[in-house]
């Protein structure tokens, strides 16, 4: 069973992220499943760092994106999803290809969600996990 309260689909998300920090980085919104969704950051000079792999701050940024969409579209219309906290472990790094990241819900609740980010390398590999708790606040 499907746990969005809107309509959502990957032609939203991208148009929803038109001139922000998501579009400049050249994050794609891949696919939205029943509890998920997923999208990928490419690792180009946009988001690497000096050592010539992806920025961490990219990869955080791309667990927000994906995170936050997650969060706003499984609240009720009028809701809206302010971030909390976000925590990352970087664990391998990734020089080329993409970042590919899933979101999936831990818990969804009336004025808390949190929300797990898995990332990982063209090849499968774990590159980051994130875990992002919202707060979600009723219309005034």
């Amino acid at each position: 069973m499907a746990i969005w309260t809107k309509p959502i689909s990957t032609e939203i998300l991208t148009t929803s992220h038109i001139d922000t920090a998501a579009e400049r980085l050249g994050i794609e919104f891949v696919e939205i499943g029943d509890d998920f969704v997923r999208g990928r950051m490419p690792v180009d000079a946009r988001t690497k760092q000096p050592y010539g792999v992806v920025h961490g701050g990219a990869s955080v940024l791309l667990a927000e994106t994906l995170g936050s969409c997650g969060a706003d579209y499984c609240t009720p219309m009028g809701h809206r999803i302010v971030g909390l906290d976000i925590n990352a472990n970087h664990i391998r790094g990734v020089a080329s290809g993409w970042v590919n990241g899933i979101a999936r819900p831990v818990h969804i609740g009336r004025s808390t969600q949190v929300w797990q980010i898995d990332m990982t390398d063209d090849e499968g590999r774990i590159s980051c996990v994130s875990r992002l708790t919202l707060s979600v606040l009723a219309p005034r």
